[in-house]
């Protein structure tokens, strides 16, 4: 099998390397097992987490996979963050550079010890994007098994998820709730292992990768605790032996057409505004040329035909029960929205894979037909203009209005948008700006889903707008700007801003503008001094010091 070991032979046959021979001897190799191919298993696992307290389990059950097909399987588990419990804290900073954590950890991981393929298990929001990265690096045969999502919460008849308990914040404050309705909420809403259940980041980046071809059939809508897992958890091992031998490399799946279908998916699910990030520092990784333009033209050619949380009614789990992602990926295929002929990882194009694949339930409600999509263009848009001359991204699924104009309410801290809320400082036809939440600024471009749910939460969600040089979670909903370019710890506009400023928001022109007369802008300009940072020493340091732009994805080796 020395055709498969093509990176561990390095490793496993040279008497030079006798010292790496005598360890893996040590970690219970046999003589034999040196002429194996090496496979590493790489859960992002820990046990605080309902999205990755599974995953050890399931890396388990596919190192037997792998074994099974005569290979040799190491499991490494690497860190990561749960977005709900840093969200609204100085933790949420960390967790869009925990990507690049779990990105180097596996780079490093496998390069280091001369892996020949990897099989990647994520289960929050940017563990996903981190082992697309590691995995676009390493550039050998290697493929991911989403940990699935989590079930329903149920409460009193009502489907509720996370998103309810972020929401009950809002309801609270506005006296719509009780602390007792409150406390029941949080008890029920999250009731056992799996990522969140809606269009939010993860199980959108599950269906990107899905579609790009390099994870099985069904792995981003199969619950984390289904029999179709833990079956597709069996047949990782044997589908990653046959794309070794075939030297199934990411760089050959990772195509230009394979970013097209990524971007369809995300206009047609409604997915979170976090896939732009991470598909544009994709491309970036694997060489492709990707844009905000090229957002910008998939979302005016493909309208949003998924009714589903945060913007809808549905889950992943009933996506999963109307058929499933590849059931999905028929439909874009049939309507010529998806490119059939890109590779997967199983060796044969996406065409040919879902040709064999049931077809959407008939009757199934959670998928709308192309003759009655939700919106007729996609959810997110492109913007430009005063505030963000480098550019912006807008959440617009529940946009009340495609041109919206108000006094800018200006925060320069999540935590104080909420302290308004609470004193009844925020009012309807305002627009919300919270800045210094960048990338650098941030640092780590913190998301706004504590403040967009209390928002809705009090009844704001359709009277007021919010802009910021940070991010939204897959779970936010409103009329919400984000990813402002350049951000304001840099300069940009976004930090001159004013309280009572006229902003305007032109979802139909594309523009993003700060109707302030040229000499005003000028000599706040003038007068403006970086705040310094808020960090002194640690990750979040090098990461201020080595980030790159939103518009281009955030990455740090870039």
């Amino acid at each position: 099998m020395t055709d498969l070991n093509r990176y561990s032979r390095h490793v496993t046959q040279p008497p030079a390397r006798a010292a790496a021979q005598a360890i893996l001897h040590g970690a219970g190799l046999a003589p034999a097992d040196l002429d194996k191919p090496q496979v590493a298993i790489a859960p992002v696992w820990y046990e605080g987490s309902t999205c990755n307290l599974h995953t050890l389990a399931l890396a388990a059950t596919i190192k037997a996979g792998v074994q099974a097909t005569g290979m040799v399987a190491f499991r490494a588990a690497t860190p990561g963050v749960n977005d709900a419990i840093a969200m609204g804290s100085a933790g949420m900073r960390y967790s869009l550079p925990s990507r690049e954590l779990i990105a180097e950890s596996l780079e490093t991981l496998v390069a280091a010890h001369g892996y020949d393929g990897l099989i990647a298990v994520p289960g929050c929001d940017k563990n996903l994007p981190g082992a697309l990265l590691a995995i676009a690096r390493l550039d050998r045969p290697a493929l991911v098994v989403f940990g699935g999502t989590i079930a329903p919460g149920r409460l009193g008849g009502e489907t509720i998820d996370v998103i309810s308990a972020f929401q009950s914040c809002g309801e609270r404050l506005a006296g719509r709730l009780d602390a007792q309705r409150q406390a029941e909420i949080i008890r029920h809403a999250c009731p056992g292992a799996g990522a969140c259940g809606g269009m939010y980041t993860a199980s959108t980046m599950a269906l990107v990768i899905e579609v790009m071809g390099l994870a099985l059939p069904y792995s981003a809508s199969a619950p984390a605790l289904s029999e179709a897992k833990q079956a597709e958890c069996r047949q990782a091992g044997p589908t990653l032996h046959q794309a070794m031998a075939l030297d199934l490399r990411p760089s050959r799946l990772l195509t230009r057409a394979a970013f097209e279908n990524a971007l369809v998916v995300v206009m047609v699910t409604g997915g979170s505004t976090n896939a732009v990030l991470h598909l544009l520092a994709l491309a970036r990784a694997v060489g492709v040329p990707l844009t905000l333009a090229d957002v910008q033209a998939a979302s005016e050619r493909v309208p949003r035909l998924a009714d589903m949380k945060p913007s809808g009614r549905y889950l992943m789990a009933d996506l999963h029960a109307a058929g499933g992602s590849p059931a999905l990926f028929r439909y874009l295929l049939a309507a010529d929205l998806l490119d059939g002929d890109c590779l997967t990882i199983t060796g044969r194009t996406l065409a040919a894979s879902l040709a064999e694949l049931p077809a959407l339930n008939p009757g199934q409600e959670v998928i709308r037909p192309l003759t009655r999509p939700l919106q007729p263009q996609g959810h997110i848009r492109v913007l430009h203009g005063d505030l963000a001359p480098a550019g912006a991204v807008a959440k617009t699924a529940f946009a009340p209005t495609a041109c919206f104009t108000g006094p800018a309410h200006v925060f320069d801290t999540e935590a104080a948008v909420l302290e308004a809320l609470t004193a009844g400082r925020i009012a309807a036809g305002s627009v919300v700006v919270i800045r210094y939440q960048g990338p650098v600024g941030g640092p780590g471009m913190p998301e706004m889903l504590s403040a967009t749910a209390a928002l809705v939460g009090a009844g704001f969600g359709e009277t007021v707008a919010l802009i910021t040089d940070g991010r939204f979670s897959g779970g936010s909903h409103g009329l919400l700007v984000g990813h402002v370019t350049p951000e304001a710890q840099l300069g940009g506009p976004l930090a001159l801003v004013a309280d009572g400023d006229c902003l305007r928001i032109d979802l139909a022109a594309g523009r993003l503008d700060w109707l302030v007369p040229a000499a005003e802008r000028e000599a706040r300009q003038a007068r403006w001094r970086a705040p310094a940072s808020t960090v002194r020493a640690g990750c979040l340091r090098r990461y201020a010091r080595t980030v790159g732009p939103a518009s281009e994805g955030c990455l740090t080796d870039g």
